[in-house]
């Protein structure tokens, strides 16, 4: 536990824009947050917390104080009622694509189509990450918390974190601050419980020896071919969700555009891709200042290596209007603007 004054929060950012915040500290246990929280010079300071710093865009110098969870440990319990299942168990502190790693490694289903996602464990709960058909909360059982209210540890099970596309109990505003996350718990299977119909993992349906361990390997191999490191180029991955409509508005835009691909879902609402919304609006590459609408996948805005957070915020104001004026359709943010 290290307070830090005038913190660059460019190097644990992943969007690398500059900006600094007026105090900074990393916790390694539930105490360490709690000696940080009761510190006098903090008490009266807006507080904010953050995982891997993967989905965050600060606009602005951060007048209060950062704290980072640095929370390790992964631990797989298996159901003494159900030899197929087990409950892995992820400390918030820990890296998304090392949990997704070390379950595949172990042979244990359900998670590998969320390989390479950046960010920590707590903030995939938080934003409930998604890819390739599967969510998070697909697969969540719990999530332990600190409640800043009680000051107690607790857990909440699932059917109590109100999940959504990127939504959850803990981006409602009138809980915002009140529940740390300290670690996940997620269901697992010890079978070839595998989600291969989203686009290219069709491939590897109807292979009887196909491991977690081959698909997160093909996930990987996706994601590396169409977005770009943020060490190389600064980003936040997906900066848009993708938009649902209803199927009215669906059958509108597909008399007009029969190539639009979509994903129909459960309640009959449509997803349409936002990448493709982009470039067709004729946004692929656009610019303002050192930041760029990402030529192999436009859902992604990225750092050309001087970009402010008001470039950025310029970029994806002219993205909205374009797609809304070619098509009609809002486009919301997915990062979280600071």
């Amino acid at each position: 536990m290290n307070l830090q004054q005038n913190f660059d929060l460019a190097s644990v950012t992943t969007f690398h824009i500059p900006a600094r915040a007026r105090y900074y500290a990393s916790y390694s246990s539930v105490n360490e947050l709690k000696r940080l929280l009761d510190m006098p010079e903090l008490r009266s300071l807006p507080v904010m917390h953050m995982g891997g710093g993967s989905n965050l865009l600060f606009t602005r110098d951060y007048p209060g104080v950062v704290l980072h969870s640095d929370i390790r440990g992964i631990n797989f319990h298996p159901d003494p009622q159900n030899d197929t299942v087990v409950y892995a168990v992820a400390a918030a502190g820990e890296r998304w694509d090392s949990f997704v790693e070390t379950a595949c490694r172990a042979g244990y289903a359900g998670i590998e189509n969320l390989s390479l996602i950046p960010g920590s464990v707590g903030a995939a709960a938080v934003q409930n990450i998604g890819a390739y058909g599967v969510e998070l909360a697909d697969r969540l059982h719990s999530v332990e918390v600190y409640d800043t209210f009680s000051a107690e540890v607790v857990e909440l099970p699932r059917e109590r974190l109100a999940y959504g596309y990127r939504q959850s109990l803990f981006k409602q505003p009138e809980v915002a601050g009140r529940y740390v996350v300290t670690a996940v718990t997620v269901r697992l299977s010890t079978l070839n419980d595998f989600h291969l119909d989203y686009g290219p993992l069709r491939e590897l349906s109807g292979n009887p020896a196909l491991s977690p361990a081959d698909v997160r390997r093909r996930v990987i191999d996706i994601r590396r071919a169409k977005l770009p490191d943020p060490d190389v180029e600064g980003n936040a991955g997906s900066f848009f969700k993708n938009p649902v409509v209803d199927k009215a508005k669906f059958h509108s835009l597909l008399g007009e555009y029969p190539d639009m691909p979509y994903y129909i879902l459960s309640d009959g609402d449509v997803k349409i891709p936002a990448g493709w919304l982009i470039e067709h609006a004729g946004m692929k590459g656009a610019r303002v200042g050192g930041a760029r609408v990402y030529q192999r996948q436009c859902l992604v805005i990225v750092n050309t290596g001087s970009a402010v957070g008001a470039d950025v915020v310029a970029l994806s104001r002219k993205v909205q209007e374009e797609v809304m004026r070619v098509f009609g359709l809002e486009l919301h943010p997915e990062v979280i603007f600071i």
